[in-house]
């Protein structure tokens, strides 16, 4: 009998958080609204919003959602919001009144299935000093930890005041997650490279995997795996760039002394992380689970947007793996990493 196939890496809009963020700052929100579309450029802008307009019912219907996962052969999602609602332009007391929003409502949603869906919340990661509140109240509704992007932005969408994960303000946080077992799911949303990206989807694909790579470089190379050897890290779209160019940076630590800010050379760390399974091509697939290790990559789909896969199992089972690794992957690594998804009998040992 095998355990539940699970994905963890499933999104939900939120209207009603929208809507109240509307109100609470309409200017930030608007500047926000116009920065994602100098970032995207207007053709990409259009196809976005076809798209939502088309898997509405996908990313706000809870029955919707269940008949795409039973068509979908997915027993769990672990649904976190879409990145859409992390609102960096909000101050402190902003920040965590709406991520407390963000927090209960995630949490509403996955109540009303839970033997189907487990949540996660929000956390501000351009407050540093929300972040443990924010964490605290998501596991306190029953959320299983906090999705963050991959850095925190400035309130006017520059350099100045951005916040890596590296940064030391970050330590409690770190700490807090360490200590509560919590998942810290990295999802990047937007990108520093702006409107260098502003044509041929490039804000999306080439944004998403290079700031994966960039926040899993500041993790490794900043010494924060070393300091919170047990935080519970999840990077989606398989790490981005970076595990399959992990040998630079390998290079680097040993030749460069300004990267020594690491114990071991990065490569040892992409085996204390775990990554989802949405590389989009199966040799890319191979290379993670090859570098990462078998129990450290997870089912993952982007449910229900375009640029995931309406098919995850499918898509693992195409690279050809070794059956036990096949069954880890979409089930026995969820169930040894999260608490009460089912027994780690697929886990590959």
């Amino acid at each position: 009998m095998r355990g539940p196939i699970v994905d963890v890496h499933a999104h939900a809009l939120l209207p009603a958080v929208e809507a109240y963020v509307a109100e609470l700052d309409p200017e930030g929100l608007a500047a926000a609204k116009a920065l994602d579309a100098r970032r995207n450029g207007p053709e990409s802008l259009a196809a976005s919003g076809r798209m939502i307009g088309e898997r509405w019912q996908l990313l706000t219907d809870l029955p919707t959602r269940l008949t795409a996962m039973e068509a979908a052969r997915v027993d769990v999602q672990l649904v976190s919001p879409s990145p859409s609602h992390y609102y960096p332009f909000l101050g402190p007391d902003q920040a965590i009144d709406v991520a407390q929003r963000v927090n209960t409502a995630i949490g509403e949603l996955v109540g009303r299935a839970p033997g189907r869906l487990r949540g996660l919340g929000v956390a501000p990661l351009q407050h540093p000093e929300r972040m443990v509140p924010a964490l605290d109240d998501a596991l306190g509704r029953g959320l299983l930890g906090v999705e963050i992007g991959s850095f925190g932005a400035s309130a006017t969408g520059g350099q100045a005041g951005t916040v890596e994960l590296s940064d030391p303000a970050l330590n409690p946080f770190w700490a807090a997650a360490e200590s509560a077992g919590a998942v810290v799911f990295l999802h990047p949303f937007g990108c520093s490279l702006d409107e260098r990206l502003d044509r041929f989807y490039l804000a999306n694909t080439v944004s998403q995997p290079a700031e994966n790579a960039v926040a899993l470089s500041h993790l490794v190379f900043g010494g924060v795996l070393d300091r919170y050897p047990g935080l519970r890290v999840v990077a989606a779209h398989g790490g981005g760039y970076l595990p399959t160019t992990i040998g630079r940076s390998d290079h680097a630590w040993r030749v460069r002394p300004e990267a020594r800010g690491c114990q071991h050379p990065p490569s040892t760390y992409l085996r204390r992380l775990w990554f989802d399974s949405l590389t989009h091509d199966s040799g890319q697939l191979t290379e993670l689970i090859r570098v990462a290790g078998p129990t450290r990559v997870l089912l993952g789909s982007d449910f229900p947007f375009d640029m995931g896969t309406d098919d995850p199992v499918a898509a693992v089972r195409a690279a050809g793996l070794p059956e036990a690794v096949v069954r880890a992957v979409l089930s026995g690594n969820a169930a040894a990493l999260l608490p009460d998804i089912g027994d780690p009998e697929d886990l590959v040992t």
